[in-house]
């Protein structure tokens, strides 16, 4: 980073969002109330960083309003207050469609047979700079912040796995001894949920968290904000391991979050 991007950024973390900002990040993100007074005007100062360095994009019609861009931002610096992250740095662009969109999908079977379908979805992450998004789905997954959905934690943390240099279910650690726990208890635990799904057991963290390891990443990290307190009950090793990612305790907000 150069010195005056640097300079730059620390104005940025410096300036309080404004009044009329602000109420939307109340409205629409419910979350920001359970954080801690330091850390709401930390992620205020975030937000404006993250505003000035995002290209947000509509498509298929929808206008890009402060709202669009102020719901995300937030949701998204959220889990970014407690790491030293260069604010998600091969991130570029966020698309963002009105609704469900369809994207296409390519599947190379064992015999080398391409096959071609497409697949509804409410948001995808790219690793070469781009993020997509459906508006509506960020919206109504921001208001409920127990239900253990939401859209941009989830793409976020692709996001951050993506760091490491490819999505595997491991973001970029401080050490190298950090992966050694990372490895045992989220590959333990990605495990454990496929064994108990391919049993029929019921499970607290989404069955999407199957797909992969990459998915099961994303999938924790939207229970360990969303489900904190349940997480930490039933899995806590595992929330052991984000807690000390995230640099942030969740379960210890307080009982109204």
């Amino acid at each position: 980073m150069t010195g005056m991007r640097k300079k730059h950024r620390e104005q940025l973390m410096k300036k309080p969002l404004s009044a009329s900002w602000l109420s939307i990040i109340k409205r629409n993100v419910p979350y920001y109330s359970c954080l801690s007074d330091e850390n709401r005007r930390r992620l205020q100062g975030m937000v404006q960083v993250f505003l000035a360095e995002k290209h947000f994009e509509g498509c298929e019609g929808l206008i890009i309003t402060d709202e669009i861009r102020l719901t995300i931002s937030a949701q998204a610096c959220i889990l970014l207050i407690g790491l030293k992250d260069d604010f998600y740095p091969k991130l570029q662009s966020i698309l963002v469609y009105p609704h469900a969109y369809v994207a296409p999908l390519k599947r190379m079977l064992s015999n080398g047979t391409l096959i071609e379908s497409s697949q509804l979805r409410l948001g995808e992450t790219w690793s070469k700079g781009s993020l997509v998004l459906a508006w509506d789905d960020v919206k109504q997954s921001a208001i409920d912040i127990h239900d253990g959905h939401n859209v941009v934690f989830h793409e976020f943390a692709h996001q951050l796995d993506y760091e490491s240099g490819a999505a595997e279910g491991a973001p970029r650690l401080p050490n190298r001894s950090r992966y050694v726990a990372w490895a045992r208890v989220l590959g333990g635990e990605y495990e454990l949920l496929l064994n108990d799904l391919m049993h029929h057991r019921k499970t607290l963290l989404d069955r999407y968290g199957a797909e992969n390891p990459a998915e099961f990443f994303a999938v924790a990290t939207e229970f360990f904000f969303e489900k904190p307190v349940q997480l930490k009950k039933q899995h806590l090793e595992l929330y052991d391991q984000l807690k000390l990612f995230y640099n942030q305790d969740p379960a210890s907000n307080p009982p109204s979050c």
